[in-house]
């Protein structure tokens, strides 16, 4: 929806708040600017002069190969970057044959802000229930695939230091610590299971994979979920911090562009609802992108607008209700409700009185529809803007992007705004699509797991036939 039409519930009811919510829109102008910047960043990130000071660090993931179906056999997956963690089982065989198994496994809150060591001794006891539900021989050390979404330098396809904590992870003695030795040393203690850990990947690369599995020419990997990053294949010899195998010519780069405008590249367009969300965070002055874009924050940006809209008798005629004045409370599923609403406006007048305002007009619930739809575009036209940077620095011809997350899955325009604002910022000869990944960061981190045993193959065949 355009933001000059009149929202659907009756030619009648107009907008009111449209003044108000101008700070939320993002013209083309602005976001071709943010764009340079973003260029620059990634490009500083890539360099090695330049990439200490870079808010866009660019870590290369080691991973180098894409699957081209000749994987085979069963492999584990582990799943950690939220308030769940996921343990996956996938085997894969003749003719894309493809079948999962998985567990979800809560992370206590007590765990997210504990220690280190207590986090990862719980995921090794799941892992260790895991393979005994499942019968798994474990004779021989299972091969897995481990996706951790959090800000991380590898040095190493199986080595990897934990940058910061972010999505309300805050456990001790992580931060600048090997994360795969970490687990390693919690299944080893338990002495009860076997566990190779082949490769540890983000989502995002996790999402690239599982795509490029289905569709080849897969070579960026997005999430809009919790979080926001993306991931994308650069040639080797423009990843100065590069130290693997070279002959390969390309190697996927995680960029962690959610920091991007750490540095106040982004302040000019940072609405004062931004800046108390960073303020309030557990984490200020970081991953300001992020903040403006992710799921852990959307819900959060609407409220503070409802609440100062209200404040200024210009919603609910000035009142507000104890909840709706509560941090957190408005949650980002409530955006995509809304926006999902027929023209009775059921669904918004069910959330404002679960929020605790009964007494909402029509005028009322028109506007906070259509400030939740300022929020959220401004959300897909930030997503476009880096999706168009990676596009147009690449400048392939033809690419697929593996997208996965909550947000882009469930709000109902979210797809159809990133489409079409990345088509007014990227290239005319560029020809992109998005694909809707299919549990990017579970099958993803199998699939790396696969492509590392794939590839060790014909090494153990070779030793064989020496002996």
């Amino acid at each position: 929806m355009g933001f000059d039409e009149v929202t659907p519930s009756s030619p009648a009811v107009q907008v009111t708040v449209k003044d108000d919510c101008k700070s939320l829109i993002l013209s083309n102008e602005q976001l071709t600017t943010l764009m340079k910047d973003l260029d620059k960043s990634i490009r500083d990130g890539l360099n090695k002069k330049t990439n200490a000071s870079s808010t866009v660090k660019c870590y290369v993931t080691y991973v180098q190969d894409l699957p081209n179906g000749t994987e085979r056999g069963k492999f584990l997956a582990l799943d950690l970057g939220g308030t769940n963690f996921r343990i996956l089982l996938i085997e894969l065989g003749d003719k894309n044959y493809f079948h999962m198994d998985f567990e979800t496994f809560k992370v206590p809150s007590q765990i997210q802000t504990g220690k280190g060591t207590e986090l990862f001794d719980h995921i090794a006891k799941c892992l260790a229930e895991f393979v005994n539900k499942y019968n798994l021989d474990n004779k021989k050390a299972l091969p897995l695939g481990f996706t951790f979404s959090f800000p991380l330098r590898q040095v190493g396809l199986t080595k990897g230091f934990l940058n910061s904590w972010t999505k309300g992870f805050n456990c001790s003695g992580v931060v600048g610590k090997d994360v795969v030795k970490l687990l390693k040393n919690a299944i080893k203690k338990r002495k009860d299971v076997k566990i190779d850990v082949c490769g540890i990947l983000n989502d995002t690369t996790g999402t690239l994979m599982s795509c490029a599995w289905k569709t080849p020419n897969t070579k960026i990997g997005l999430i809009v979920g919790t979080g926001c990053n993306a991931c994308y294949v650069e040639k080797v010899e423009n990843v100065e911090l590069f130290d693997g195998d070279k002959i390969k010519p390309h190697v996927i780069v995680n960029t962690e562009w959610g920091a991007f405008g750490d540095d106040g590249k982004l302040d000019a367009i940072r609405t004062k609802y931004d800046q108390e969300i960073d303020q309030d965070s557990l984490n200020p002055r970081k991953q300001r992108f992020e903040k403006m874009i992710s799921g852990m924050y959307m819900g959060e940006i609407v409220r503070l607008a409802i609440v100062d809209l209200a404040n200024q008798n210009k919603l609910f005629e000035g009142r507000l209700s104890e909840q709706m004045k509560t941090k957190g409370a408005f949650v980002t599923s409530f955006v995509s409700q809304i926006e999902s609403d027929t023209v009775d406006y059921k669904n918004t007048q069910k959330i404002l009185s679960e929020m605790g305002i009964n007494d909402s007009s029509m005028v009322d619930c028109v506007n906070v529809r259509y400030i939740c739809e300022c929020v959220s575009s401004r959300s897909a036209h930030l997503v476009s803007a880096g999706l168009s940077v990676l596009l147009n620095k690449m400048d392939e011809k033809s690419i697929t992007i593996g997208v996965d997350g909550s947000v882009y899955r469930f709000h109902p325009y979210f797809h159809k705004l990133i489409l079409e604002k990345t088509r007014q910022l990227t290239k005319a000869d560029i020809n992109f699509d998005l694909m809707l990944s299919d549990d990017g960061s579970g099958r993803g981190a199998a699939l790396v797991a696969a492509v590392a045993v794939r590839d060790e193959l014909p090494l153990v065949k070779n030793e064989e036939i020496a002996k």
